[in-house]
């Protein structure tokens, strides 16, 4: 598997007034989207994501969002270094995810963009 590039993942409590800041300091268009209850700002590397508490407990376990080209190849890597697929392969608004933890217990999600709507 190649990892294609990485996002951060920062949550916010407000992310209306956090997508400003983050469109100045990275000089991008932020891009808006819902996974469930949760809303996502896509903007340059990070991700920022807001949504009510019980959600984002579990979303800031996750270190980071990792850029792949296909996610059912990263489960076939994942696996034989005896990483755990905590969730998914699921759609997304914009392509396939699926969550992992790592041997060392790192947790990790991985996207790709297939099936992705246009």
């Amino acid at each position: 598997m190649d990892i294609l590039g990485t996002s951060l993942r920062v949550c916010v409590d407000d992310l209306d007034a956090a997508v400003p800041v983050y469109e100045k300091l990275t000089g991008a268009e932020a891009v808006r989207f819902a996974q469930g209850p949760v809303q996502v700002a896509a903007v340059g590397p990070f991700f920022l994501l807001s949504g009510p508490e019980g959600h984002m407990e579990v979303l800031r376990k996750v270190a980071a969002t990792l850029a792949v080209e296909n996610v059912d190849e990263a489960v076939a890597d994942l696996q034989a270094v005896g990483a755990a697929v905590l969730a998914g392969p699921s759609p997304t608004p914009i392509g396939r995810n699926l969550v992992a933890r790592h041997p060392d217990g790192s947790v990790f999600e991985y996207v790709d963009r297939r099936d992705a709507p246009a």
